[in-house]
């Protein structure tokens, strides 16, 4: 039994390792193809050895250290203010939703439902954006369209307060007095921790990763960068 456990134990350190491999493998190529000579790379292609030792690369980034950091400036702002203003939207659209005492509440979720099946397309959305709203070349193009408010975040959001925040909880602060703002800011908000930090990591790692919007403001970026 022993030797059987040593086998079966002997095959998974066998497994993980090559699972470490494959994982840091890519890392090691992009690093040897960062230390070769570009004529050399687009000839030979990638290797894990460098054909011909370069350090064009990093000459490059040393001489445009200014632009990367304005870049990445860029992005930084772009990412704490979008996830700010997005949590911010969500949780106050997505708290009325929950409350039943909503008059027509049923429609506006079902408004907020629709955005998730249906879009108007890439052309019409684009369109939209430079032509009625004109967001192009500023860096509202990089916060506002299709990244501020997310349908999918609402509902999300929607159904923790429903599920997780007992009505018994909310009528007792207004018994004490307490306005919606208040029940929302000091009783609601504080016990919806977690599914805020959900809902702020999705909403910040998606402006992180944006690419569609700089498409819309790429020459406001230029400029600043």
């Amino acid at each position: 039994m022993a030797t059987k456990n040593k086998i079966g134990q002997g095959i998974l350190n066998i497994i993980f390792i090559l699972l470490c491999i494959a994982a840091v493998s890519p890392f090691l190529l992009l690093l040897s193809s960062s230390l070769t000579d570009e004529e050399t790379l687009l000839r030979a292609g990638y290797n894990f050895i460098p054909a011909k030792f370069s350090l064009q690369s990093y000459e490059y980034l040393m001489g445009s250290a200014g632009k990367i950091t304005g870049g990445y400036g860029i992005t930084v702002f772009v990412t704490l203010v979008g996830t700010v203003a997005g949590m911010f939207m969500t949780i106050m659209f997505a708290y009325p939703l929950s409350r039943k005492e909503l008059p027509k509440r049923t429609f506006f979720s079902f408004f907020v439902f629709f955005t998730m099946l249906f879009n108007g397309g890439l052309v019409p959305t684009y369109m939209m954006w430079t032509q009625t709203f004109h967001v192009r070349n500023t860096l509202w193009a990089l916060i506002v369209p299709g990244l501020l408010m997310n349908g999918f975040n609402i509902i999300m959001m929607r159904s923790y307060f429903s599920a997780n925040i007992p009505n018994e909880l909310i009528e007792a602060a207004r018994i004490d007095g307490a306005g919606e703002y208040r029940v929302l800011y000091q009783v609601v908000i504080p016990l919806s921790k977690p599914m805020i930090a959900t809902i702020g990591l999705m909403i910040g790692l998606r402006y992180w990763n944006d690419w569609t919007n700089s498409q819309i403001g790429r020459a406001s970026c230029r400029e600043r960068v």
